[in-house]
């Protein structure tokens, strides 16, 4: 069975639509290993129409200039990749194809093919949205920059109530940390007449 992992940078107030001003002055070698990790021994790409454009848009030139990104921008251009979209535009990239049908019954699809052991979301905070509220994502990782972004979209809806179970967390040395959720359920109702024997005692004792 495949598992499903989300990757996004994130502002410390939620905002994962990343600005480079905020986004770049964090990214060092650490980063570039986590993120690395994120894209290692993936089958698929699941990508928005947004970030696929965005990705589209510049790693076929950086491979052609054959620069120092030019090796992960082949990876990219090698792995396969889903595009969710309702265009029927070319989608003008090598091993690209548009999801078939529904989005969240082509990402159960592929939990279920044997073929298929890691697909990675990158970015794509709609698509994200959409499978976390479906409950067939496995993985929510996260690298959390330490700078609120003050505006920008941010990844949980408001209205919407989204438990999370953390698998890891680790900081990086520039204040980034990368936390890596689970989606769970909350581990018990209680109210505040639950918790009172809870709470510190006076004077710290």
């Amino acid at each position: 069975m495949a598992t499903i992992v989300s990757t996004l940078f994130s502002a410390l107030d939620g905002v994962v639509e990343v600005d480079p001003t905020w986004h770049f002055p964090y990214f060092d070698e650490a980063m570039g290993a986590a993120v690395g990790e994120d894209y290692e021994d993936v089958d698929v790409l699941l990508l928005g129409r947004v970030t696929y454009d965005s990705f589209a848009g510049a790693w076929p030139g950086r491979e052609e200039a054959g620069g120092e990104d030019a090796g992960f921008a082949r990876q990219l251009g090698d792995v396969r990749k889903l595009v969710a979209t309702r265009g029927d535009a070319d989608l003008g990239w090598r091993n690209v194809e548009r999801v078939d049908g529904d989005l969240v019954a082509a990402v159960r699809a592929l939990k279920e093919d044997d073929a298929v052991g890691k697909v990675l979301v990158a970015g794509s905070v709609s698509v994200v949205r959409q499978l976390l509220a479906a409950g067939v994502l496995d993985e929510l990782r996260l690298l959390v920059h330490p700078v609120a972004a003050g505006s920008g979209e941010r990844l949980f809806e408001e209205g919407r109530l989204q438990p999370l179970r953390l698998l890891s967390s680790r900081a990086l040395p520039t204040g980034v940390v990368r936390l890596v959720y689970a989606p769970a359920e909350l581990p018990g109702a209680k109210g505040y007449d639950d918790v009172t024997g809870d709470l510190p005692e006076a004077g710290g004792a």
